[in-house]
């Protein structure tokens, strides 16, 4: 699988989800801590900080006049457009609770970038990608910043900078909820052993149930990635494939149950699941009727 792909390696079956808010839609998913700083990010340049080896001491007549300005100026001229009408307060109080350690008018910057970032995640997501990391600029050492990053570069099919962003988030927050994206990550590299083994972290197992669902699709993929088809049928044989709940994961999970059974030619019971898998899915977000009607036996 390359890189810069808009479709995720979940393919028709959706993106691993969590069900809990982005930070640019409701704001900071559940279970995510305060940041601490991140020693493998960018430190301050995001933060008015010059980096090493730029410092000019006040005064100092080797400096451009006005340099400063003329930075800013530019940096701004490369940033994305934020809509008048975003203010930042769109975020939730606990997003914004995270910003207050930055200066106001970088905290603000900061907050409209990641309602930008939240709002054109599916429509656009190259431009909600370039709202997030003008934020992660600014505000490097904040895990919910490095976070939006990260699910805003999966959405645009950068898979590598998202598992840099959603590394250094998961370093920062202490929060496992990440490892399912990251896994689908490793896929989109082409790196479905190492997908595997971010599914066999002793840590998946303390994630909620639609998170756990997830991991399993992205196992299963992985699985397939190599060729095993059946292994990857075998392993989505679980009791939730028949829960009577109506979260999104259903679907997606008995989707990739019967996409795996088509793999494997075992398309009498993919038909099936595939059909299950549509009356679960009541908002039309897999092409699991289209899948089924091509596998209905004729006559």
């Amino acid at each position: 699988m390359s890189e810069n792909q808009n479709e995720p390696p979940h393919g028709k079956g959706k993106r691993p989800e969590s069900g809990r808010s982005r930070p640019g839609e409701r704001g900071r998913r559940d279970g995510a801590r305060g940041g601490r700083d991140d020693s493998g990010g960018p430190r301050g340049n995001g933060r008015g900080r010059p980096r090493p080896g730029e410092e000019r001491r006040r005064g100092d007549a080797s400096a451009p006049r006005g340099g400063r300005g003329e930075q800013t100026r530019e940096k701004k001229a490369d940033e994305p457009v934020i809509d008048e009408d975003v203010t930042g307060d769109e975020l939730d109080e606990h997003v914004r609770a995270e910003l207050r350690g930055l200066p106001g008018g970088v905290a603000k910057t900061v907050a409209r970038h990641l309602v930008m970032a939240g709002t054109l995640l599916e429509e656009d997501p190259e431009t909600a990608y370039a709202h997030a990391r003008t934020a992660r600029r600014k505000a490097a050492r904040i895990g919910i910043v490095r976070e939006a990053a990260g699910i805003a570069a999966y959405r645009a099919g950068r898979y590598s900078d998202a598992l840099a962003e959603l590394r250094a988030a998961r370093r920062m927050t202490g929060s496992a909820e990440y490892l399912p994206m990251m896994a689908d990550c490793e896929r989109g590299l082409g790196r479905p052993v190492r997908a595997l083994d971010l599914a066999s972290d002793p840590a998946v197992t303390a994630l909620d149930t639609a998170s756990r669902m997830e991991m399993l699709i992205v196992a299963a993929g992985a699985r397939r990635d190599l060729g095993e088809h059946a292994a990857a049928a075998a392993m989505l044989q679980v009791p939730e494939l028949r829960s009577q709940s109506t979260e999104p994961w259903i679907a997606r999970l008995r989707y990739a149950y019967a996409d795996a059974l088509a793999a494997s030619g075992r398309e009498r019971e993919a038909h099936r699941w595939f059909l299950r898998a549509a009356e679960a899915d009541a908002d039309a977000e897999t092409d699991a009727a289209e899948r089924a009607a091509q596998l209905a036996p004729s006559g």
